[in-house]
C-alpha cells in the first residue's frame, strides 16, 4: 500500500467538503481542526486533531469528503489510500484494529461532547475542554499539566458552542478560582481535581 507523507503549513487545507473521498489520514506531528461550513459561509469547528489522530473516517461510505480539514499550525500527516487500505487490513490484523478502534473512539467523542454541550455551563465546558486536551497530551507522553493551546479563542468557542468572549471570561473565571494559569495561549492547570468539580458541580448557573 503506497503510503504519502504530506507537509501542511499554519492555514493549509489538508482538504476541503465536497472533495472526492479517496484516502485517509494520519496525524504524524502538529495540530489541526475540522470544521462544517454552513450555507451563509459561518464556519461550524467540530474537531480538534493532533499526533496519532485518523482523519477522514467521517467519510467512509461516502464518494466525498463531509468537512474540511485545516492545519493550525505547520503540520505533517501520512496519507492512507483508501480502499487500499481495507485490502492491508486483511493482511495486517494490528491495521485492523487500529483503524476499528478510531471509529470507535469517534463515535464516543462525538456522543460525549454532544451530551456536554447539551448540559453544560459555559463554564463547565472549557473546564471540560482543558481536561480532555490534557488527558490527549498525557497519551502522547507530554505534560498534561502545562500546554500551549494552538488554536484561537474564536476556535475554541465555535468548537463549545460558545462567543469566544464567553470562552476568555471562562478561563479567567477558572483562572480566579485557582484552577488554572492562563498566560493567553499557555495554560498550566493548577488543581486538576478542582477542574474536574467544576464539571460536576450539578448547581452550576448555566
Amino acid at each position: 500500500m503506497p503510503v504519502v507523507r504530506r507537509k501542511l503549513e499554519a492555514g493549509q487545507y489538508l482538504y476541503r467538503a465536497g472533495q472526492s473521498f479517496n484516502a485517509l489520514y494520519l496525524v504524524n506531528v502538529g495540530f489541526l481542526k475540522t470544521c462544517l461550513v454552513a450555507q451563509d459561509g459561518r464556519e461550524q469547528v467540530t474537531g480538534f486533531r493532533m499526533r496519532g489522530d485518523l482523519i477522514g473516517i467521517e467519510s467512509i461510505g461516502t464518494a466525498t469528503h463531509e468537512c474540511d480539514v485545516v492545519a493550525l499550525e505547520t503540520s505533517g500527516v501520512w496519507e492512507l489510500p483508501y480502499p487500499a487500505i481495507l485490502r492491508a487490513c486483511a493482511q495486517m490484523p494490528e491495521l485492523q484494529e487500529r483503524l476499528t478502534w478510531a471509529l470507535a473512539a469517534e463515535i464516543r467523542s462525538d456522543r460525549s461532547w454532544k451530551l456536554a454541550l447539551g448540559s453544560l455551563s459555559a463554564e463547565q465546558r472549557v473546564a471540560a475542554f482543558l481536561l480532555d486536551l490534557a488527558s490527549r497530551h498525557e497519551a502522547l507522553g507530554f505534560s498534561p499539566r502545562h500546554f500551549v493551546l494552538r488554536m484561537g479563542r474564536a476556535d475554541i468557542g465555535s468548537f463549545l458552542a460558545l462567543k469566544h468572549e464567553t470562552v476568555t471570561r471562562a478561563l479567567t473565571r477558572l483562572a480566579g478560582q485557582g484552577c488554572i494559569d492562563v498566560q493567553w495561549r499557555e495554560i498550566r492547570i493548577l488543581e486538576a481535581a478542582a477542574l474536574d468539580a467544576v464539571i460536576h458541580c450539578e448547581d452550576k448557573a448555566a
